[in-house]
């Protein structure tokens, strides 16, 4: 399938290359579920990007014009795509000369494309997935941690190993042994009526599907939890699910720690409610 790629607001195919998303990292982006012309939780997405962009001091582009940008390509997503797609927007601080510093006027970068979302995230949300300790930790850093930022070399490590047969994605743990999250995704894990996830003031992406199912939780009268989870923890729990934008939320089946070491997890029945409510079944 031929690919269609907007770079602020106009169909094309390159960027500068003296864009500092592409010298440093210099930028957010987000990975959007769309559903015809809409796209899922489009707010919260942009929200985001608003606070990470402030975080790293530069201005998004207008807003309304970033909206008009992406139903523009919404458009012909809902024409190019039968079925549920991904739109990813990349937004770069913009071009920059030669050094760190960044331009004192930024005119920022928004690139926008359009994806499949991969076949078997359907199966996973129905069966589950395993998950193996990577062998590459997170550094902590206050000051990015949360944002969805375009320096993922960490994450770029993590998948140039190889998971061992029957394991889906990564356990991904800090270098202070803390859980933090799946190479793709958020963790929530589930002991009776209380429910716990991963601090990420330190390290990690705080998804915009982990918020909704946050609130979720919360609005279904839940104890949440948001703090540091050790592995010695795993088998105090009973269930364990992992969520991201594009395959919404779907079970764990088991964590491995080691060859010897791991966890079994049965199916949590609060994941069909969950689906329903959210409208995020595959």
């Amino acid at each position: 399938m031929s690919q269609t790629i907007w770079v602020n607001g106009e169909q094309a195919v390159s960027v500068s290359a003296f864009d500092r998303g592409l010298t440093y990292g210099d930028g957010l982006f987000a990975t959007m579920r769309c559903r015809g012309a809409e796209v899922l939780f489009l707010d919260s997405h942009l929200l985001r990007l608003a606070q990470g962009a402030h975080r790293l001091g530069f201005p998004l582009p207008d807003s309304a014009a970033l909206r008009e940008q992406i139903a523009k390509a919404c458009e012909q997503g809902a024409k190019q795509f039968s079925q549920d797609y991904c739109l990813k927007l990349l937004v770069s601080r913009g071009s920059g000369g030669r050094g760190y510093m960044p331009p004192q006027t930024p005119a920022p970068t928004c690139v926008l494309s359009l994806h499949d979302i991969p076949a078997h995230y359907r199966q996973w949300q129905a069966a589950g997935i395993k998950l193996q300790l990577s062998p590459v930790t997170l550094g902590q850093q206050p000051l990015l941690a949360g944002m969805k930022h375009l320096n993922r070399l960490e994450q770029v490590l993590i998948r140039t190993h190889k998971l061992d047969d029957g394991f889906d994605d990564w356990l991904v743990c800090d270098t202070a042994g803390n859980i933090i999250e799946a190479a793709m995704a958020n963790l929530f894990f589930i002991k009776g009526r209380t429910i716990v996830t991963p601090s990420l003031d330190q390290a990690g992406v705080a998804g915009v599907m982990r918020e909704q199912l946050l609130l979720w939780f919360v609005e279904s009268g839940f104890t949440l939890e948001v703090r540091r989870v050790s592995s010695e923890e795993l088998k105090h729990f009973g269930h364990v699910l992992a969520s991201n934008s594009l395959f919404g939320a779907v079970p764990v089946t088991n964590i491995a720690m080691t060859s010897i070491a791991q966890h079994s997890f049965g199916q949590s029945p609060l994941l069909t409610q969950l689906l329903h409510d959210l409208k995020i079944i595959l």
